[in-house]
């Protein structure tokens, strides 16, 4: 029979002496600030906004077609320009293989900041 000798003990220990407790160190945080988040959640409410428009755009058979057609092909130029034609107020890149499609849409948290804070990414099947 084996026994496995643990190097930290399973159970709490008595203090090495009596008298002794240990007192952990408060760490100071500092005050949180949830202005930026806050502006990233409307931001994100945005892109989720868009991002209903970009599916109900797809889910028209003929836009399908084009947009597939074009990709198969490798035609970026025209899958940049037909994504265009869906009017978002909001960037998006697309991605695009034999079996799927990725769309990712993104925004700042305001208007004037050129730093991107949220990106709903949209994966989508379309081949076997």
């Amino acid at each position: 029979m084996y026994f496995y000798h643990y190097p930290y003990p399973l159970h709490p220990q008595q203090p090495p002496y009596p008298g002794y407790h240990y007192y952990p160190i408060a760490r100071q945080y500092p005050q949180v600030d949830v202005n930026v988040f806050t502006k990233s959640i409307k931001a994100y409410r945005l892109l989720m906004d868009q991002g209903s428009i970009l599916l109900d755009r797809l889910g028209d058979a003929d836009f399908d077609v084009k947009l597939m057609s074009a990709a198969q092909q490798g035609n970026k130029t025209e899958v940049d320009r037909l994504m265009k034609t869906i009017g978002l107020k909001v960037p998006v890149e697309t991605k695009y293989t034999p079996t799927g499609v990725t769309f990712d849409l993104k925004t700042q948290p305001e208007p004037s900041s050129n730093v991107s804070c949220c990106t709903l990414t949209v994966q989508l099947k379309w081949g076997n």
